[in-house]
């Protein structure tokens, strides 16, 4: 996408001097060989040691507030600890043990840099691997769909096209079925496409490193990287081994989380003492980790906050750290090069985090150029070489429960840190840092869109698009079984007009023709059983059967005790658009407590999410607003099928339903309606075509506002404006954000129907120039920070709080903050709604 100089400097409004870390490393302290750093008194290297205090009251609120149960806060400054604190409990259950400083943790995804990707340093500066070569050559079982194109530069960036992680709800164990699952994981998108951080790409640069030095990754990095450094506590835990240092050195580990039905979070293997109730400790909380044994290249390994603080001041010091050399100057110079993977200037360097919505645990002050990387555990480094300052931030947040959130604490800490340093040259540094990090990253523009054209280009042509397929939908696979599965039982079936089968028979008239079958009530969902309604509705007869039809949205939104007492059981069947706020799944998930309470088996007949199975985006429900608009804590694009939100609500509330679903066949998760063979309904009246689907998530959040999102025009979801919006002001504000795949047409137009009826509108048409590209729920973001900004006394931004139910989004919305910040910010929910949905998903 073309952007213009100007545009890319706001995108860092503070950047880091990255090439100081050659200077840096002339003015290091000495140390000798695998000591720890040494404790210095801030005064000493220009921190406030007042300022650093405020540490305590940070860690303190968010311990009362139980988003985590104890942690450890490491700050370094020119190569000497500052400050080194232990805070709350290492254990709460099965009884409480307090944090201790030299406490050991799961560090998750900071084994991608600590151990993976300076490991690959170290064979790129040993001549056994380069950054351009393609990863097939390592790993030849890697052919077919793109794969040959994917590079070791791809695997550390988070460009290689690869999915989040593997299918979590397959089960296996072994490093073999691991790679079973890696040479068939189809590509999402086209290598150097897009950036989706992805443990699936680092699993594979552990492969990479294991065939190319001849030993494991973590025998590898234990004699290259920790034994070198000194850092004894540092490494792998492989399961079923017993840790080394016996029972008193697992009593130093932090536990992670109580794992109920271990079977499934496992994959079934029931070791730890088989299902249950079971403790994590010593043993990796990573599923695909731990289903590889405890060694994998995204996560596994385990370490201090001591330990991490030598390694960090091995990379400030240029890859040397009390006489061990481990990398190059050069090498590590290139490790934390700042490399834009994102049309919006978001930047990563060789498996490092630099700036992306992933780089909450920057805080505010460090300047962009910083890099650091994070854990799902609780973990995070954060290292600025203009301050020559770096932080280590360890928790178990996962600890008991897995329910602990440190994003928006870690970012505080940071922000104290940063503000204890108090000498002027840093400042300048930092400074100066800014103005080369820009030019660098203006610099390597034009190279990155020519790539990314390029790769995308490859993408449209077909190489990597899922090949057009007739999908059979869930009705389809039951009928062509001789609906085995319903055979003697009275069935009620809640659908609507897109209850259909591939044919187009309403699923109605399949249901009371299926021989064996007892179809003895129907169930209606918003907009009645023939989707023509916009209003409530009554419980009626269908003039066509002459069954009794329920009303699921009138005075209930739930099937009645009475309602369900002669059934054996209920069948689901509607046609969904990928949205939260779209009320099918709501009725869907009501039914299924209904039915669970009446001991009624419920059927999910599946279909296609039109708007494909793969992105997921949005701020999750708040759990205090959820209602028929939010049935559950999910993002408002789930990128799931309504089977697998079946599966994902009965387990993420605990429904308890007898819960059966009839998968589709053929469908792919990178598949949109329009390659599915399958024909376009409007599942609601207002929702006329995929490419109002497609813009829904975005625009619908806006529809409860004063604004129209154009209900009452021949195309709803398109337009949005209103009698004081300025259709030329809006556009060319909207054009000048640089969205990737949309633009925005002035437009004017009176709607027949709903807000402004029947009074004349400015506004604009939203024109759908590369869907691919598209990212609607950051579109209706910037549309909302743009009416704020524009139109702050005529918008009324408290009625948006209605569909985004989210108090945090809301109030960065009210204050018109920059749209990439508020997307920061709701990244670590749906970091973990990601690992949940997961589990439920059915499809590849």
């Amino acid at each position: 996408m073309k952007k213009t100089p100007t545009r890319d400097a706001k995108n860092f409004r503070a950047a880091a001097a990255l090439l100081l870390t050659l200077a840096l490393a002339s003015n290091a302290t000495s140390i000798t060989l695998g000591a720890a750093l040494p404790s210095v008194q801030p005064s000493k290297v220009s921190m406030a040691a007042d300022r650093l205090a405020f540490i305590d009251a940070a860690v303190a609120e968010s311990l009362a507030r139980k988003e985590l149960p104890g942690a450890v806060v490491l700050v370094a400054r020119r190569g000497g600890v500052v400050w080194r604190k232990a805070y709350g409990a290492r254990a709460l259950v099965p009884a409480r043990e307090e944090m201790t400083t030299d406490t050991v943790f799961d560090l998750a995804s900071l084994t991608k840099i600590v151990a993976t990707a300076t490991s690959a340093m170290i064979l790129v500066e040993r001549g056994k691997l380069r950054l351009a070569d393609p990863v097939a050559r390592y790993i030849p079982e890697l052919k077919g769909e793109g794969r040959e194109r994917i590079t070791i530069e791809h695997l550390l960036t988070h460009r290689a096209g690869y999915a989040p992680d593997f299918d979590l709800g397959d089960r296996w164990r072994g490093h073999e079925e691991m790679l079973k699952r890696l040479y068939a994981e189809p590509l999402r998108s086209a290598p150097g496409a897009r950036f989706v951080y992805s443990d699936i790409g680092m699993i594979a640069m552990g492969e990479v490193i294991a065939r190319v030095s001849g030993e494991p990754l973590d025998a590898f990095a234990e004699r290259n990287i920790f034994r070198p450094l000194g850092m004894k506590d540092t490494g792998f835990r492989r399961i079923g081994e017993a840790p080394a240092g016996g029972a008193a050195a697992l009593a130093r580990v932090a536990p992670t989380e109580t794992v109920r039905a271990m079977n499934s979070y496992l994959g079934g293997t029931g070791e730890a003492g088989g299902a249950g109730e079971i403790m994590l400790r010593g043993q990796v909380h990573d599923p695909t980790a731990n289903r590889m044994g405890g060694v994998a290249g995204h996560a596994g390994l385990f370490s201090t906050a001591d330990d991490l603080a030598v390694f960090c001041q091995m990379i400030m010091n240029g890859g040397e750290y009390g006489g061990a050399r481990i990398l190059s100057p050069l090498g590590v110079a290139e490790m934390t090069r700042p490399r834009q993977v994102t049309d919006d200037g978001g930047a990563r360097g060789l498996g490092w985090d630099v700036f992306t919505t992933f780089s909450t645990n920057r805080g505010d002050l460090f300047p962009a150029g910083s890099f650091g990387h994070t854990g799902f555990t609780g973990t995070s480094v954060w290292i600025d070489p203009a301050s020559e300052t770096f932080v280590v931030f360890l928790s178990n947040r996962v600890h008991p429960e897995g329910k602990g959130d440190v994003g928006p604490l870690r970012g505080r800490v940071a922000n104290v840190v940063a503000g204890a340093v108090t000498d002027v040259a840093a400042t300048a540094r930092a400074q100066t840092g800014q103005a080369q990090y820009v030019q660098h990253m203006l610099s390597g523009l034009a190279r990155f869109t020519s790539q990314v054209s390029e790769a995308r280009r490859a993408e449209a042509e077909g190489a990597l698009a899922p090949e057009q397929a007739e999908v059979l939908n869930g009705v389809d696979v039951l009928a062509r079984g001789g609906f085995k599965e319903l055979q003697g039982l009275r069935v009620g079936l809640i659908t609507n007009h897109t209850g259909r089968d591939l044919a187009g028979r309403p699923t109605i008239d399949v249901l009371r023709e299926a021989p064996g079958v007892r179809l003895v009530a129907l169930f209606s969902p918003e907009h009645g059983i023939r989707g023509q309604s916009d209003e409530k509705i009554s419980d009626s007869v269908d003039e066509r059967t002459g069954l009794p039809v329920f009303s699921l949205y009138g005075e209930t939104r739930r099937p009645k005790a009475e309602q369900l007492k002669n059934l054996d059981a209920l069948v689901f069947d509607i046609q969904d658009v990928g949205v939260r706020f779209y009320t099918y799944a709501s009725t869907m998930g009501y039914a299924m407590e209904e039915a669970a309470k009446a001991r009624v088996p419920v059927f999910v007949l599946d279909r296609p999410n039109p708007i494909g199975g793969l992105e997921v985006d949005g701020p999750l429900a708040d759990p205090d607003k959820l209602s028929t608009i939010a049935y559950h804590e999910i993002p408002v694009r789930h990128g799931m099928t309504l089977g697998e939100l079946a599966r994902l609500f009965n387990e993420g509330r605990k429904i308890g339903c007898d819960l059966r679903v009839v998968k589709m066949e053929n469908w792919r998760r990178g598949m949109w309606l329009d390659a599915t063979g399958q024909t376009w309904v409007n599942p609601s009246p207002n929702m006329r075509s995929l490419t109002e689907a497609t813009l829904y998530p975005g625009v619908g959040l806006l529809e409860t506002t004063n604004v129209s999102v154009g209900r009452g025009t021949d195309t709803p979801f398109e337009v949005v404006g209103a009698p004081w919006i300025d259709g030329r002001r809006l556009a060319a504000y909207l054009n000048g954000r640089g969205l990737a795949g949309v633009r925005f047409v002035p437009v004017r137009f009176r709607p027949s129907a709903s807000v402004f009826k029947g009074e004349e509108c400015g506004g604009v048409n939203l024109v759908v120039t590369d869907r691919a590209l598209l990212r609607p729920v950051r579109a209706g973001l910037e549309m909302a920070v743009a009416l704020r900004r524009l139109y702050p006394q005529e918008w009324k931004v408290d009625a948006y709080a209605r569909l985004l139910v989210n108090a945090d989004t809301l109030e960065r919305v009210r204050a018109a903050d920059e749209p990439a910040e508020i997307e920061r910010a709701w990244q670590p929910r749906l970091a973990e709604f990601r690992r949940a949905r997961a589990r439920a998903l059915l499809y590849k």
